[in-house]
């Protein structure tokens, strides 16, 4: 798997790949991301709205979609099977990686789908080059072979609290995992789910927002006692997808998200 290329390598290949800016904000930032995208982008991505590309059918955030709702949407991208993704963001909370989980998920090549390293914010501290003018791609046929197994629902969640088939890492901060703090989604209860444990996926990223050396991202997942069975959660899906990265890093395999996550399992009753 390459689940990261570094600016460098980026800068050299622009007209060789596909680029997508994933920018998601949490939504008590009142920012419009792809309104960013409108002022400044690296050339050649296009914009893609986690929230608008979602099922639509869910009462929860940014759900994974259904296939052939992702065929559509990433046909019309433009994206064919064997093209090289780069996914990148100038977000808070990495959410390339949840675009980058996506295409794992419905079946793209792990060899052919990477995040930038340190994303935007790293891009403009090596002042390297803007646009603003974007190109309308040419339709492609994308074919979809969805991943079920990636994915787990809050009955396996529910099931496992009392079976304890795999380790449950919660990617949200400690004062959110220990409900010390106020949720930032309205509706939710604080807290987490009985039996998980916290992983704070900024302990994995360094000050430059590039994602730690292998050996100390191996030091920190050695460091919690986890066994062989993962699964990632989070407040709605999209930071799980990040510690999901590092597993992938380190491992070579591809992540287990529970995709509801904290939405749906801490909604006020």
């Amino acid at each position: 798997m390459k689940p990261l290329v570094e600016t460098d390598w980026l800068d050299k290949n622009l007209n060789n790949v596909k680029i997508f800016d994933a920018t998601w904000h949490l939504p008590n930032q009142k920012k419009i991301a792809s309104e960013e995208f409108k002022k400044k982008h690296i050339k050649g991505s296009m914009f893609f709205d986690i929230d608008e590309h979602s099922d639509k059918d869910s009462n929860l955030p940014h759900m994974m979609p259904k296939g052939y709702q992702w065929k559509k949407v990433i046909s019309n991208f433009g994206v064919s099977n064997d093209d090289h993704v780069i996914v990148y963001d100038n977000s808070d909370v990495y959410s390339s990686c949840r675009l980058w989980f996506s295409f794992l998920y419905f079946g793209h090549n792990p060899n052919l789908v990477s995040v930038l390293n340190g994303g935007m914010k790293k891009w403009l501290a090596e002042e390297r080059s803007l646009v603003t003018e974007t190109k309308a791609p040419r339709e492609s046929d994308y074919n979809v072979k969805e991943l079920k197994n990636l994915i787990v629902n809050k009955e396996l969640i529910d099931r496992n609290i009392e079976r304890k088939t795999f380790d449950l890492v919660d990617a949200r901060s400690s004062e959110r995992f220990l409900g010390k703090v106020q949720e930032p989604r309205k509706g939710l209860n604080s807290g987490s789910i009985p039996n998980s444990i916290n992983l704070h996926y900024k302990k994995c990223l360094k000050e430059d927002n590039t994602f730690k050396d292998i050996n100390d991202l191996k030091k920190i997942f050695s460091s919690m006692n986890l066994g062989n069975n993962l699964v990632f959660t989070c407040g709605s899906g999209v930071t799980a997808t990040i510690i999901g990265l590092v597993y992938s890093i380190i491992y070579g395999k591809r992540p287990v998200i529970y995709d509801g996550s904290w939405s749906e399992y801490g909604l006020k009753k």
